[in-house]
């Protein structure tokens, strides 16, 4: 309705401007003679022009409008967490990283926030689907079910498709595949409502008391967890063989139908010779923001890093090399120095 009253609007203007300048034409020629009526049709070209010009301007003032629309803030910022500095000057608003063999934290921001956490929910999709020992070899097609309807993410994967549960394992760990995890958890035995469940028991069985998760892709901003817990879960899973190889595989290549579908993984980090990667995931949703959780030997140390809120695309992973750097230049005196304040 607003773009039909706009395009009248327009025109209404196009033709008063018109009908004046031929108006004032005839008044100082009197009847029109055919050199007269040349010279009145002349204005017609620049109101055109007008009438042109005023019925492009919604569009532009719209399109301007969307660029410079600001962006949805994360659950961190609202709260403040950004405002917390650390002498890393890391960029995500909640940094953990601990010695996965002796437990000994060796930096700390923010680790008890309770933040979404994005596609690190897939992590214990996988331990969920994997403990459970089931049929890798199954088939599983794509239903309008596992179309997401929370964000409208889009995927390769279109309804109809058809891959084994090894594959939609895979896909999911290595690239994010949201509709490959939710496929996981609605055809899991029992349905969606008993994965869930699962998801939440295996959480309190590793003693993660701050995380609750209410499906298995973390599209859903309820999916929740602190820096320690996901510790904890990154430490689980990366006991599962299987977890550590889907997660850190670099490519996958998916036949579906005649096609012949390139898969990568998430994580540029896991084609950087400089990383010696056991286990990861990244993630991100706008009220999460970029995530990523690895298990990483650095100065022949077995790590956990967990990154939450990075504020920018780049920044989880320039976050992650900040901290490598930092752990081997401490590495021969032993001294970390770098735990912030906790909230």
């Amino acid at each position: 309705m607003k773009r039909l009253l706009t395009l009248c609007s327009a025109c209404a203007l196009a033709l008063s401007l018109w009908s004046t300048g031929y108006a004032q034409s005839n008044a100082q020629k009197g009847k029109p003679n055919a050199q007269a009526t040349s010279k009145a049709k002349k204005p017609a070209q620049p109101v055109r022009k007008m009438a042109a010009k005023a019925l492009k301007q919604p569009i532009k003032a719209r399109q301007v409008s969307q660029a410079v629309a600001p962006p949805r803030p994360s659950f961190g910022q609202l709260a403040g967490l950004h405002q917390v500095s650390d002498e890393l000057s890391l960029k995500s608003s909640v940094a953990y990283v601990i010695d996965q063999d002796t437990q000994e934290v060796l930096l700390s921001k923010n680790d008890h926030a309770v933040l979404p956490i994005a596609s690190i929910t897939k992590l214990m999709t996988g331990l969920v689907v994997s403990e459970a020992k089931l049929d890798l070899d199954e088939p599983i097609t794509i239903t309008q079910d596992d179309v997401d309807t929370e964000k409208g993410s889009s995927s390769r994967l279109r309804v109809g498709t058809t891959l084994s549960r090894g594959e939609m394992l895979h896909l999911a760990l290595m690239s994010s595949e949201n509709r490959a995890a939710h496929a996981l958890g609605r055809t899991y035995p029992g349905g969606m409502a008993t994965f869930v469940n699962l998801m939440n028991a295996k959480a309190m069985q590793l003693g993660m008391r701050d995380t609750r998760f209410v499906e298995p892709t973390g599209l859903s901003s309820k999916n929740q967890s602190s820096a320690r817990d996901l510790a904890a879960m990154v430490s689980a899973a990366y006991n599962d063989h299987l977890l550590r190889d889907f997660s850190t595989s670099s490519g996958h290549v998916v036949e579906v139908g005649r096609q012949s579908l390139q898969y990568r993984s998430t994580n540029r980090l896991i084609s950087n010779p400089h990383w010696d990667i056991g286990l990861q995931k990244t993630g991100y949703i706008s009220e999460a923001g970029q995530c990523l959780v690895m298990q990483a030997r650095v100065a022949g140390r077995k790590l956990i890093m967990v990154f939450l809120d990075s504020a920018g695309k780049l920044s989880r992973v320039a976050d992650a090399e900040r901290v490598r750097r930092w752990i081997e230049s401490n590495h021969a005196t032993g001294h970390f120095t770098a735990s912030g304040p906790r909230t």
